[in-house]
């Protein structure tokens, strides 16, 4: 039941200002993703690899308000002021082989992708962002299908008031991968990535 990295989420106010955040930052073009209808978001994905990806997620300006909070915190004022100053990097999510039921273990879709998902029932993201949500993949996971950007993770660095809670979680979880945890006052995540042109951080 290890886990591992499934993948990074970059928030912006909308999808076409994360999309050109992050190709000028990358240098690499993002491929469509879809529609959330249960949280009134879309997307656009980036592949990390055979077994990883990104994720650019905002909220649909065309879709319904959704009957509960949207995950990522997309609805708080503290998100909405932050990404008044661009894109960000905000939360990761790992992968197990499967989840067993339980509250806040939610059944979700994405055009032809199933999966389960932790999500709190207000939205609030674990830990203000460097906890990860847990996610077991019902069908392939996007890197299966995603062509080969040429980008990879080089290390995820999360800092946290409480570095050593989050290590035994990630202890708890047997999770495999580049992750780093560090003391912050404030929860804050940074990763290195390794792209065509050379490293860049987000």
């Amino acid at each position: 039941m290890a886990a591992h990295l499934d993948h990074l989420v970059v928030a912006a106010r909308t999808l076409q200002e994360g999309r050109a955040w992050l190709e000028g930052r990358l240098g690499v073009t993002l491929q469509p993703g879809g529609e959330h209808p249960a949280f009134g978001t879309h997307n656009l994905l980036l592949s990390l690899g055979p077994d990883a990806y990104l994720e650019v997620i905002a909220t649909d300006p065309d879709a319904p308000a959704p009957a509960r909070p949207r995950w990522f915190a997309l609805d708080t004022p503290a998100i909405q002021t932050r990404l008044e100053g661009g894109p960000a990097l905000i939360h990761w999510v790992a992968a197990l082989p499967e989840l067993a039921p339980a509250p806040g273990v939610l059944a979700l879709s994405r055009g032809e992708n199933r999966w389960h998902l932790t999500v709190p029932a207000d939205g609030s993201l674990p830990g203000g962002g460097p906890w990860p949500s847990l996610i077991a993949w019902d069908t392939p996971p996007p890197p299966t299908r995603l062509p080969d950007s040429g980008v990879r993770l080089g290390r995820l660095r999360l800092g946290t008031p409480d570095p050593d809670a989050l290590r035994a979680e990630l202890i708890r979880l047997k999770f495999s991968g580049e992750v780093e945890v560090y003391e912050a006052p404030q929860p804050e995540l940074r990763a290195l990535l390794d792209t065509p042109d050379g490293p860049v951080e987000l």
